[in-house]
Order: C-alpha cells, then structure tokens, then sequence
C-alpha cells in the first residue's frame, strides 16, 4: 500500500487513523477520506482489524464533534459568525444545514458526514439550538458508524486496485501523501479563487449600516429584505425597522409600486452568502437597484442602529421572485 513494513501499520495504523480523523473533525485542512481508504485497503490484505480501525475512526469523530456541539452550546452564533470568517464554505454550509434541519429536522445529523460542507457545521450549529445531548449524539453517532464503516469498506472491496494505482504513483518516485497533499492544495486554491471572483462580482452591490441609516430617512425608503432562515429568526427575532421577511413558501409577485424602490437584502453575518446570492439573482433578472447590507444584522446593530422585534404579522417577500 505504502513504503511502510506491514509490524508498523498494524501497529501504528489505528493511531494514524485516529489522529488524522480528529483533526479533520476539529477543522484541520486535511483529508479524512483518503486515510479511511487506504486504511480499508489495509483491513483487505489482512493487515488491520476492521474492529479496530473502524473504532478509532468513530471515537475520533465522535470526540471532534463534541467539543464543536459544546463550543456551539457555550458560544452560540459568535461561534458561527467566527467560522464564517475563516472558511471558505461556511457561509453557504450554514445557509444549507439551517435550511435542512427546519425541514427534515435531528435526523440530518445523521447523513451529515457524507454531505461536503455540512460535516464541520453541523455539530456547532447544533450546539446553538435546543435539542437534547442525547438525542444529537444518538444520531451523530448512527451516522458516524455508517459513514466510517462505508470508506472502510470500499478501501476493503477496492483491496487490489488500490494496490495497482499505489504502483504507479510509486513508479514516478512519488507516495499517496504527496498525492493528497497535491489535491488539497488545488482544491483549496479553487476554492479561493471562486471567494474572490464572487466578491469582486457584488462589490458594488453593497452599502454599508450609515448608508442604509440615510436610505431610510429619504422620502423614498427602499424595501428592506430579512433573508435570515426560519430558524435563526425564530432563536433572534429582532429586524430592522420596516424589513419584510423572506418567504420560502409564496410564489405570490410582489407590488409593482414596490419593485421601483431600492431593494436592500440583509441576513445574519458577515460572510453569509444567502443575501448575496439573492442580490445577485435579482440584478440578473433586472431590478438593478438591489444591494445587501455589509455585515448583516450583527453590523447594524454594533453600529449602534435600533432594530424591533419580530411581529406576529408581517408582510413577506415572495421567494419566487429570486429563485431560491
């Protein structure tokens, strides 16, 4: 498999395993898939326990995932807000795993793991809502087991082409860490690439809280727009002054005396992609006076604004008209 003597993977094969799915569980920039392959590969050709290795690589979730469920408990949507600042894909794997538990509810956590981007989010996102240890660790651990034992396995059934492919990597003077070393760095980078270009796209569809604080004391206040998910509006029920909500559910249009105001989207935080997206849809479909509000709702509260709570009526604008 690699240029290792076969006593140390079977000693030291475990331990691998273990550390290298715990820090991808705690956010480090590495490959927890390709490990479990080769590690599966290994169970084939006899030298690792199944047993084993499959317990190292769900004890080593396991433990990731509690202290993200924890630090989400005690930190709640600082934490979040925090994540989205450093990652690449936390914006929109927020936007997604919040739209996913509103509607399929606890059991996400379960499929999680095989979803990208989901898997790091999830736990602390968790941790920010009112469901109970026991049952978020019951499904955590479901899916866990699942997830670890089917890359095992598939290293084990895929035993001999795994071999053939490590002789050719190993002919051009190369190894499987160069390989995965190779395909992160890319993949990274494309990643980063794709931040920018969507950046520099909606750079000057933004404004900022001073800005959006005039707007709203001209004689023509555009339409504020509240893209927050269900979810997060119902644990922070507090709006701008005047915002209507995002509705998911109505394919009603919209007034037309409305659609000729400036339209000004906000949603929870920084990075989030939710607002942007949708502004940069309704440019597409031609209402070229759309923005977003830098920061969200937290920079416009920091900057000192006042925002109302949530009233039991309120009107909505319609989801159809921005294709989410």
């Amino acid at each position: 498999m690699i240029e290792f003597p076969a006593a140390a993977i079977a000693t030291w094969g475990a331990v691998v395993v273990f550390g290298n799915v715990l820090l991808t569980r705690l956010g480090a920039p590495l490959p927890a898939i390709p490990v479990l392959v080769f590690a599966g590969s290994a169970i084939g050709n006899g030298t690792l326990s199944f047993t084993h290795i499959l317990f190292a690589a769900v004890a080593a979730a396991m433990l990731g995932d509690c202290v993200w469920f924890a630090a989400g408990r005690r930190f709640g949507h600082r934490l979040i807000d925090s994540l989205a600042r450093f990652s690449l894909t936390v914006a929109t794997s927020v936007r997604h795993t919040r739209t996913l538990f509103g509607r399929f509810g606890l059991p996400i956590v379960a499929v999680c793991k095989f979803v990208p981007g989901l898997a790091l989010v999830t736990p602390p996102l968790m941790g920010t809502t009112s469901v109970g240890i026991s049952a978020y660790f019951a499904w955590d651990a479901a899916g866990t087991l699942a997830w670890a034992a089917f890359w095992l396995l598939g290293g084990a059934v895929f035993e001999q082409e795994l071999s053939r492919f490590m002789a050719v990597v190993r002919s051009h003077g190369a190894t499987i860490f160069d390989v995965i070393a190779a395909a992160a760095v890319l993949y990274i980078a494309y990643r980063y690439w794709q931040r920018l270009n969507f950046r520099r796209r909606i750079a000057h569809m933004q404004v900022s809280p001073e800005q959006l604080d005039a707007m709203m004391r001209s004689s023509s206040p555009p339409v504020i727009v509240d893209a927050r998910p269900e979810s997060v509006r119902d644990e922070d029920p507090w709006l701008i002054p005047g915002a209507m909500l995002l509705d998911l559910q109505s394919a009603e249009p919209l007034r037309s005396k409305v659609l000729k105001r400036d339209i000004v989207v906000y949603c929870f935080c920084e990075n989030s992609s939710s607002s942007r997206k949708m502004c940069e849809h309704l440019h597409k479909e031609g209402f070229s006076h759309t923005r977003t509000l830098t920061g969200g709702l937290d920079a416009w509260r920091q900057s000192g604004y006042a925002v109302r709570p949530m009233p039991p009526r309120i009107e909505t604008f319609p989801a159809a008209l921005v294709g989410t």
